[in-house]
């Protein structure tokens, strides 16, 4: 069985675990860029430099053999590039569930099961029931949305044994197994953008270009940008007006519109969407969906809040109905289904209203 050793305490407790159960374990570290020292380093993101070292010394106290495998080319192209491309288009992607689907579980899946491991283990805070992705018990460190992307086929050989776990019994047993990652703290941010400012790194990638910031009730003009790409649906700050709105209160991003490099602020109560049209639907839970219309909640970004719906797949789109409105909901996110606390799908948004 190959364990994905990120050299965070999740990953190093899930090797320990499945090594424990008497599994033939191999730790892997991924170098995801060809110029480590242009990533994070540190304890505010992942992948870094001290984190392939924080991996090897987990892997020498638990008793397994450990190795380093260069995804660096794939992970600029299919995680970096389509960050980049992604906002161009004026969408919001998610990186973190980008990487899940394309690194974690299609290229390292792919080569561990050509290589002879029956399975990936990661220290991801999810449950596996018969083949089929849960919540994790810790809410506040639940990963399963960001894990939704990801086919039957994929979880048929993916374990995560920290599914029943909160994090602070992983650090407790971090602790009592002497892994010195028990106090480490979790990443954040985008490990890819050193030094955490998203719209410095946008713009050194597609360049600066002026453009209007329009208010939709009045139409005018009321402020300028250096590129829209630099903004997401639901942005209060960092809008820099020139003027304030007639009613004194705060604006929000509406629109992007990448053509015309426009970007339309607006009232907090215009933000609220019931319908949500969605692109590349995926099914993973035991049952392919209803022709019909059918009752499940949604989740609409990591950690975000979830909302009752109405369902249907219509060919290659997925309709969301929303039973209660939602807000700052952008093209490019995920909106993962679910069941209780069991997943049953997903797919990407591509429009709401």
């Amino acid at each position: 069985m190959l364990a994905a050793m990120s050299g965070g305490v999740d990953s190093a407790v899930a090797a320990a675990r499945i090594a424990e159960a008497g599994h033939d374990v191999t730790g892997v570290h991924l170098a995801l860029s060809a110029n480590p020292q242009s990533y994070r380093t540190g304890a505010r993101g992942c992948c870094t430099v001290e984190d392939s070292r924080d991996a090897r010394r987990a892997a020498d106290v638990i008793g397994i053999p450990f190795y380093i495998w260069d995804m660096a080319e794939r992970f600029h192209r299919d995680v970096v590039e389509d960050f980049v491309s992604e906002y161009a288009a004026g969408r919001t992607p998610n990186p973190c569930l980008r990487c899940n689907e394309k690194i974690k579980f299609e290229a390292v899946l792919d080569r561990a099961l050509a290589l002879g491991f029956d399975a990936v283990a990661t220290g991801h805070h999810a449950r596996l029931a018969d083949g089929v992705l849960h919540r994790s018990p810790d809410q506040g460190k639940d990963q399963s949305y960001v894990l939704g992307v990801l086919t039957r086929k994929q979880l048929s050989h993916a374990i995560f044994p920290l599914g029943d776990s909160t994090k602070a019994q992983v650090r407790e047993e971090a602790a009592r197994r002497g892994l010195t990652v028990a106090d480490k703290p979790d990443s954040h941010d985008i490990c890819f953008i050193a030094d955490g400012d998203t719209r410095a790194f946008l713009a050194d990638r597609l360049g600066s270009t002026e453009g209007p910031i329009v208010d939709a009730l009045t139409g005018e003009t009321v402020g300028t940008h250096p590129g829209a790409y630099g903004y997401t649906i639901g942005q209060r700050k960092g809008l820099h007006l020139d003027r304030p709105a007639s009613d004194g209160k705060p604006r929000y991003v509406l629109s992007i519109e990448p053509v015309s490099n426009t970007v339309t602020v607006g009232p907090r109560t215009s933000l609220q969407v019931t319908s949500i049209t969605c692109d590349n639907p995926l099914w993973n839970g035991p049952a392919d969906p209803p022709a019909t219309p059918f009752s499940c909640h949604v989740q609409l970004r990591a950690h975000g809040e979830v909302y009752p719906c109405q369902a249907q797949l219509s060919g290659d789109q997925l309709n969301i109905h929303l039973t209660t409105p939602a807000t700052g909901v952008a093209p490019g996110q995920a909106a993962v289904l679910y069941t209780g606390d069991m997943v049953i799908g997903s797919a990407t948004i591509s429009s709401a209203s």
